[in-house]
């Protein structure tokens, strides 16, 4: 059996190697019915391949939780490696490759996507989402204004017909996707943030844990008090949450 996304655009890669295996629907809208049944068959002794209409399944498809209930049962697991957009966006991005984190599509409504985009901000791999065409634009002006103005690639109908990518400024590709309609999904990958300078006669990272510790000691929220030691010694909340790290790694 082969389980796809859409057995419609399945059926034509079938066809045209001429396999008649049969084939069932999986996908987000049916998957609590179809994935118990699936785990029936190959508990049966039945062996079923997992196919999605473009990139690898089960990344930012529910094909994770098929191959996470098939483990449960104790029925293995083959991957066949194949075509991911994230590392193909990645690979030709122009931006480093060596550390990057995905983080996948981010919320649909403006202020979640906000919200998550904020806890990104200090992140310093390389960062690779991915959109949708009507959602494009209000995440480019979103990421311009959590992130900054930040070197990027928009990538999008990866290893298809109409593949494109536009590099530049968040800025720069906000005015070419103003100026040309977004069609097809989309990878962003943006640069990460810039690690902070050692800040010359900075205070001892051990003084500003203790000054933390001290402030909960007496009753402070922690996040309060990493703020109001950030605000007294004139640094970045990022740089007394390091001092804190650092300090629990001396333990």
């Amino acid at each position: 059996m082969i389980a796809c996304e859409d057995t419609r655009e399945t059926r034509k890669l079938l066809q045209h190697f001429q396999i008649d295996t049969p084939t069932t629907s999986y996908h987000e809208h049916n998957k609590r019915k179809a994935g118990p049944a699936l785990i029936r068959r190959l508990l049966d002794g039945e062996d079923v391949a997992l196919v999605s209409d473009a990139g690898m399944p089960a990344i930012s498809d529910p094909g994770e939780e098929l191959v996470r209930s098939a483990l449960d049962a104790g029925i293995p697991v083959v991957p066949v490696p194949g075509p991911t957009a994230l590392v193909t966006a990645l690979v030709a991005s122009g931006l480093p490759t060596g550390r990057f984190a995905f983080e996948g599509f981010l919320p649909h409504k403006g202020r979640e996507r906000r919200r998550a985009l904020e806890r990104l901000k200090d992140e310093e791999r390389t960062l690779i989402l991915y959109e949708a065409p009507h959602r494009l634009l209000e995440t480019l002006h979103d990421l311009r204004e959590t992130l900054g103005d930040r070197p990027m690639t928009a990538a999008r109908e990866l290893t298809k017909l109409h593949e494109e990518y536009v590099r530049g400024t968040v800025s720069q590709v906000i005015d070419h996707f103003n100026r040309n309609a977004p069609r097809g999904e989309f990878v962003l990958v943006v640069q990460g943030a810039e690690a902070e300078a050692p800040v010359a006669g900075a205070p001892d990272p051990a003084l500003l844990a203790g000054e933390v510790a001290a402030f909960v000691a007496q009753g402070m929220d922690r996040k309060l008090a990493m703020k109001e030691v950030a605000q007294r010694f004139g640094v970045s909340r990022k740089a007394v949450y390091q001092a804190l790290l650092d300090a629990k790694d001396e333990k």
